[in-house]
């Protein structure tokens, strides 16, 4: 009898703890779906909220896009503004430059108009006088020419008759005359240089040769052209070699 009550026991007492162990896990089961049906919304809304920022981020990409080659139109558009603006100032300064020229050139040709009719006589009339005057000019320059001309003649025969008359008196030459050795030869002692008739250089006229500021030789004038003229070197005069390049000026320039 006691061993029944005992499994009687026993019994209820294993009925009663799987009951409880059932109650247990029920409730742990119930706040597992709980929990589960929580992170299962959480994690819809989470890809709701993924998609709608997404596609806010799509949007906003896209305005972002126009907005960056509205931006780099304008920029082209700016610089290009900005080229015609410098081209228009430009030709607005040169149309202003222009316009000052022709107004200068304007008041010029007025008083020039003025000018004429100031003087009374007509356009043929005064354009006449100017070729009248251009040829007076160049008959003046003609003469003037002549006149260098007939004072070289003059000069020479001077010269050749003073070459009687007092022959160790000095020829005169220009003070500015200044040359250069064209041609030297040591074995005949003479010379070429490079003035003649149209520097005023004479026959019988001594000429200094110098190098670097220090003399070399004198020579005396034998014949006379045009650009050129031929020197002897004068004996006892020659201090070192004469060569091609080397200074010359008047031994007796005149005053």
């Amino acid at each position: 009898m006691l061993i029944r009550i005992s499994l009687i026991i026993a019994i209820v007492a294993g009925l009663a703890a799987g009951t409880l162990n059932f109650l247990k896990v029920k409730e742990k089961i119930t706040t597992l779906q709980a929990n589960l049906k929580t992170e299962t919304e959480a994690h819809q809304k989470f890809e709701s909220d993924y998609k709608r920022t997404k596609n806010d981020l799509d949007k906003t990409n896209a305005v972002l896009k126009v907005t960056q080659e509205t931006l780099k139109a304008t920029e082209e558009e700016k610089v290009k503004a900005v080229a015609e603006a410098a081209a228009e100032k430009k030709r607005g300064d040169k149309l202003t430059d222009d316009l000052t020229k022709t107004r200068a050139e304007r008041d010029d040709a007025q008083g020039q108009l003025a000018a004429y009719k100031a003087t009374g006589y007509s356009p043929d009339q005064i354009f006449a006088f100017g070729k009248q005057l251009t040829k007076l000019q160049d008959s003046v320059a003609g003469s003037q020419e002549e006149n260098k001309l007939l004072g070289r003649k003059i000069s020479k025969l001077a010269n050749d008759l003073a070459k009687y008359e007092d022959p160790d008196k000095p020829v005169p030459l220009p003070p500015g005359l200044l040359g250069k050795v064209l041609v030297s030869d040591p074995k005949w002692q003479f010379v070429v240089l490079n003035v003649g008739e149209d520097q005023k250089v004479l026959e019988r006229a001594e000429l200094l040769i110098n190098r670097n500021g220090k003399l070399v030789a004198k020579v005396k004038v034998s014949s006379v052209q045009k650009d050129r003229c031929v020197a002897n070197i004068v004996p006892g005069w020659q201090i070192g070699e004469v060569v091609e390049g080397d200074i010359v000026i008047p031994a007796h320039p005149s005053s």
